[in-house]
């Protein structure tokens, strides 16, 4: 099964979107499989990461501009090259095992949204595949 969601990104972050990805795997009624977390966006990714420290996302970001700062040598026409570069770093996917229904996440993990060119109107798609 293939959800939508969307999401509203105001400002460079990490959006929690755990819940939504649960929410797919519920309505899925699948038990044992797997949750493909996919955003269909070049400026923007998918990462798992710590959901217990705050700060673990704002050195996150504050790590990756250090490692991907604007260049007046970047030739794109929109500016927001290294949001292209952070996006591809992160990657656009993450996959979830699913178990007895639940996400085999660790304790302190969450499925993030990650914008690095605000402000935004979104979308993520979780695809729910069960096995036999």
């Amino acid at each position: 099964m293939l959800f939508e969601f969307p999401i509203q990104t105001p400002r460079k972050d990490f959006y929690d979107i755990t819940g939504q990805v649960l929410e797919a795997v519920s309505k899925s009624n699948v038990q044992d499989g797997l949750a493909v977390v996919y955003c269909p966006h070049t400026t923007a990714g998918i990462t798992i990461n710590e959901n217990a420290d705050p700060d673990v996302v704002h050195d996150f970001l504050i790590g990756l501009d250090e490692t991907f700062p604007n260049h007046h040598e970047f030739r794109h026409g929109e500016g927001n090259s290294s949001a292209h570069l952070k996006a591809s770093v992160v990657g656009s996917s993450a996959t979830v095992i699913i178990r007895k229904s639940r996400l085999l996440l660790g304790t302190w993990q969450s499925v993030y949204f990650c914008e690095f060119d605000p402000p935004r109107n979104r979308k993520f798609f979780v695809k729910i595949i069960g096995s036999e």
